[in-house]
């Protein structure tokens, strides 16, 4: 039963290419509204800034009172908001901030203005309950690749390590262009990967042993793309299930093998794991397969709240009320490049 002490928190997300609006009280999840603009993005084969920060302008007041309506619940129900501050695309934070902004100012309640990544790891609450102290955060996504230490998600989130070049959901988004797969290319590589032989093509491993917790991938998208281009100047097929699985198996293989090293130099017996690219299946088999031989126990948020959405950003906000937090000042800015240390502004 969910007691009305508890706090009802909407949070807005609009770091990228969807709009996200949730809605939670406590850690139930009440309402978790998203409209994207990935296929306006689709024709340019990647995000262009512009057009996501447009989307989001157009797709705000609709999206918020689908949530509110998806809820059963009022602006007057509403204790406090969250929204994303940072990391993100500058022009497109700026669309929530403001937003949450002038919906805290218009209706005199307190605003938490959050960041994106704490809230990749706040939102796993919302399924398997409070996240054990201290536990690792493994986040993948288009944008970023982040291992973290987090004793308490509300106030203490360390960076332990990160990619140094492309980010893992961008070297799915490259090599699926070389394979003219399209976009986003997450998606399609992971359904055609389930056709190949991930031991098919002996792809490198960037950094797999180098005695730091941080990734590259930018290396092993170039070795892609040059087998692929080796192939068709030799007029030769190329096998588009076996690279898919080989790339993909080279990138899996890579992110549970550091993630599994931070928990065992770091004595933590839980693996979380979070971002757009956690929904990748071969990830999720693979890190379930080491955890258990490892005895880490593996957290993993169902697909839809792996993604960007609101719900992750309220999941946080509700924390930081619950915690005694002090809110933002109405004058917090959108910090596209906001470091982890900074679960709030």
């Amino acid at each position: 039963m969910i007691g009305d002490s508890e706090p009802l928190v909407l949070g807005i997300e609009t770091s990228c290419d969807e709009t996200g609006v949730g809605i939670v009280r406590g850690r139930t999840l009440l309402a978790d509204a998203i409209a994207s603009s990935v296929e306006q993005h689709a024709r340019f084969g990647g995000v262009v800034p512009e057009v996501a920060s447009r989307a989001h302008l157009e797709a705000m007041g609709p999206t918020v009172e689908r949530a509110l309506a998806d809820a059963g619940v009022t602006f007057a129900d509403v204790d406090a908001f969250a929204v994303t501050a940072g990391p993100g695309l500058p022009g497109a934070l700026m669309v929530g901030v403001a937003a949450a902004k002038a919906y805290a100012l218009s209706l005199g309640k307190p605003l938490y203005g959050v960041n994106h990544l704490a809230a990749h790891v706040c939102v796993d609450q919302l399924e398997h309950g409070p996240l054990p102290k201290p536990c690792v955060a493994l986040l993948v996504s288009g944008g970023h690749s982040s291992i973290l230490l987090v004793p308490d998600v509300a106030s203490d989130v360390r960076a332990l390590g990160s990619t140094v070049d492309d980010a893992a959901g961008e070297a799915f988004d490259k090599v699926a262009r070389v394979l003219d797969l399209g976009f986003p290319g997450g998606p399609v590589i992971d359904r055609r990967a389930r056709e190949g032989d991930p031991a098919a093509i002996a792809f490198p491993r960037g950094k797999y042993n180098d005695g730091t917790y941080d990734f590259s991938f930018s290396g092993l998208k170039t070795a892609v793309a040059r087998w692929v281009e080796a192939r068709q100047r030799a007029g030769e097929p190329v096998p588009v299930a076996d690279v898919a699985a080989s790339f993909q198996e080279a990138v899996v293989d890579v992110l549970v093998h550091k993630a599994l090293k931070v928990c065992k130099d770091n004595g933590a017996r839980d693996l979380l794991i979070g971002g757009g690219v956690a929904a990748n299946s071969r990830l999720r088999a693979l890190a379930a397969e080491r955890c258990e031989q490892a005895g880490v126990r593996l957290r993993v948020p169902r697909p839809k709240l792996c993604t960007d959405n609101g719900a992750m950003v309220a999941a946080l906000g509700s924390e930081l009320v619950s915690s005694g937090l002090a809110p933002s000042e109405l004058d917090l800015p959108a910090d596209s490049s906001l470091p982890i240390g900074s679960v709030t502004l």
